[in-house]
């Protein structure tokens, strides 16, 4: 039954075809008759050409194609919902959910105990590099007195020292002073008694008068020159007196350099006649 109805579709299919191209066939045949016939009342008109017209081609007409047959349209499956979750899977979510928050918790507050630690040890080394610094001013501050306060016993101990030599010194040059005084005054002594042993007083004399004398000498006790400085007041006492100091040439000198400093290169003499 099958093979009978095949048979007799495709022998309705080879008619069909045939009948298409006659009437294709006729159609043309029917075309260029009715282009090469000319109307008999038209006029005749006549074109000269210099060469004749390239034949226009004809084109040989396009058989019909049969029509492709309709192809079957995909089916999109239908998209299916994702199956509800079951209640097991929401507290396993919740319960990885809740470790997560605590496993971040727990990061965060490591990260505050580590910053807080941290923060701590820098606060300590600050706090031990005060206390040292602290502990090397003091130290300094200490030496810096003590230095100082040696420094006062030592200019101390020099002022006293000064002091203790000027003491000696002093002590020494007075000792040096009163003995060269000694030897001037006994020298002077020495001087006088030579000298009233020249001096011729005046008959009219009365009293003890003071006559004062400056006497320029030599190292070698020469007297050079004599000058009454202070008058006795009796011209003839005071001629007798420097009479003898020069009569008296040379005068009596200490050999103590310091002691003969006080006689050259001149000494005031200081006579009485009852001395």
């Amino acid at each position: 039954m099958n093979t009978f109805a095949l048979h007799s579709t495709e022998a309705k299919a080879g008619v069909l075809a045939l009948v298409v191209h006659g009437v294709f066939f006729l159609l043309l045949v029917f075309g260029v008759s009715w282009q090469t016939q000319h109307p008999a009342t038209a006029p005749v008109m006549v074109d000269l050409w210099q060469a004749l017209p390239e034949p226009i081609p004809t084109v040989a007409p396009v058989p019909p194609q049969p029509e492709p047959p309709p192809q079957p349209v995909a089916k999109t499956p239908a998209l299916k919902e994702p199956p509800s979750p079951k209640a097991p899977d929401i507290a396993l979510e919740k319960m990885a959910k809740l470790k997560k928050i605590k496993q971040a918790q727990e990061d965060e507050r490591r990260a505050l105990a580590d910053a807080a630690r941290e923060e701590t040890e820098q606060l300590k080394k600050l706090h031990d590099r005060k206390v040292a610094d602290d502990k090397l001013r003091t130290a300094r501050k200490k030496i810096e007195d003590q230095d100082l306060q040696r420094r006062l016993m030592e200019e101390d101990l020099a002022s006293e020292s000064r002091q203790l030599k000027q003491m000696a010194s002093s002590a020494a040059s007075s000792k040096r002073m009163a003995e060269v005084a000694g030897i001037v005054g006994d020298y002077k002594d020495r001087v006088s008694a030579k000298v009233r042993g020249n001096t011729r007083l005046p008959e009219n004399l009365k009293g003890n008068p003071q006559v004062k004398c400056q006497v320029r000498l030599l190292p070698t006790g020469e007297v050079l020159d004599v000058k009454v400085v202070q008058s006795s007041g009796n011209t003839a006492y005071d001629d007798a007196v420097e009479r003898a100091i020069r009569k008296s040439s040379p005068l009596p000198l200490p050999e103590d350099k310091d002691a003969r400093a006080a006689f050259v290169p001149e000494v005031i003499l200081v006579h009485r006649p009852k001395e």
